[in-house]
């Protein structure tokens, strides 16, 4: 029955299979380059935008029942390490890319909250949210996508803690540190409100999403049945000890979320690459981005900023290795 969810609904199959036999009926063979390539693409463009629209809205949903002020409050509540990790969990329920959470970050920063704690929930936002979990068990598996969502969690509590023990407040922007700190409770909202904002969250989040997602898809598709196996073998396979590496740092000057690094890393796994290399593109993408660097530079200071990309593409790495290593159990 899991299997059938997985397959059937999550991964949507049928879709793959209908997509093929329209092809084939109107004179096109899917094992051909082209057919191949637009079969991939309108599959992958499609499923991948049903899943954004419905995540969307389901995540927007529970997102209304912690507005900024709710979540600092919350984590106000914890202390050492227990705070990184309730940061951690809320970065789960917010928005999909860095760019959006680093100002939820800015203003949890501004409101007093530990540094650390604030870092646990920068680095978790974009990494392991709910969209992730259910897209990467859309197409690699349960398995893989609950252990890339523990690693991704673990990486955000120790990355924070490290932060937190190395005290480096002063090197957060003035204009932060000095923000009045001034708590605004929002109002409570209606069942008809909540569903409301769900709605206009995913009208808002498509519009910004969907370009990245036919690029990511379109790059999908050219890796899918135009670059020999061979080549992405060489790379980013089994023989590459260094694929995790350079994966994580081609993935670092994009700028995607996971709707858009996803089919990406689905092409090049298919084509022989290792899935923890794949998964460091992943993280790379959405979490290390120079548009999101640019932004955040805007609020700490670059010594901080160094810290920060350090860990993270350590923590990344990391992760794409114990992937690698343990690829016999998941794939």
């Amino acid at each position: 029955m899991w299997t059938f969810i997985q397959d059937e609904i999550l991964g949507m199959k049928w879709l793959n299979r209908l997509i093929g036999s329209g092809l084939q009926a109107i004179g096109l063979d899917t094992g051909g380059r082209i057919a191949g390539s637009i079969q991939f693409f309108l599959y992958d463009v499609i499923k991948i935008t049903v899943l954004l629209c419905v995540l969307i809205f389901i995540i927007s949903y529970i997102q209304s029942y912690f507005p900024p002020e709710r979540s600092k409050k919350i984590m106000g509540h914890f202390h050492g390490i227990w705070a990184n990790c309730i940061a951690a969990l809320l970065g789960t329920v917010t928005p999909f890319c860095s760019c959006s959470s680093i100002p939820l970050f800015i203003g949890f920063t501004s409101a007093g909250l530990p540094l650390g704690v604030t870092f646990s929930f920068l680095i978790s936002s974009p990494m392991v949210d709910l969209g992730s979990l259910v897209l990467l068990m859309s197409i690699f598996g349960t398995k893989v996508a609950v252990v890339y969502v523990i690693l991704g969690l673990i990486v955000a509590v120790i990355g924070g803690t490290l932060i937190e023990k190395l005290h480096m407040e002063q090197y957060v922007e003035e204009f932060i540190r000095n923000a009045s700190r001034v708590d605004i409770d929002s109002p409570s909202l209606t069942q008809k409100e909540r569903l409301v904002y769900a709605k206009e969250q995913v009208v808002s989040t498509f519009r910004k999403v969907f370009p990245y997602i036919l690029v990511g898809v379109g790059i999908g598709a050219v890796i899918h049945n135009w670059i020999p196996e061979s080549w992405v073998e060489t790379v980013l396979g089994g023989k590459n000890p260094f694929g995790v590496i350079l994966a994580t740092v081609i993935g670092i000057p994009m700028y995607a979320d996971i709707f858009g690094s996803i089919p990406i890393a689905e092409a090049l796994l298919s084509k022989g690459a290792q899935l923890g290399t794949v998964l460091s593109f992943m993280m790379g993408v959405t979490t290390l981005s120079l548009p999101s660097m640019i932004m955040l530079r805007k609020a700490i200071k670059p010594k901080l900023l160094g810290v920060f990309v350090a860990i993270c593409t350590v923590g990344i790495i990391f992760v794409g290795y114990v992937f690698n290593l343990l690829q016999f159990l998941f794939i």
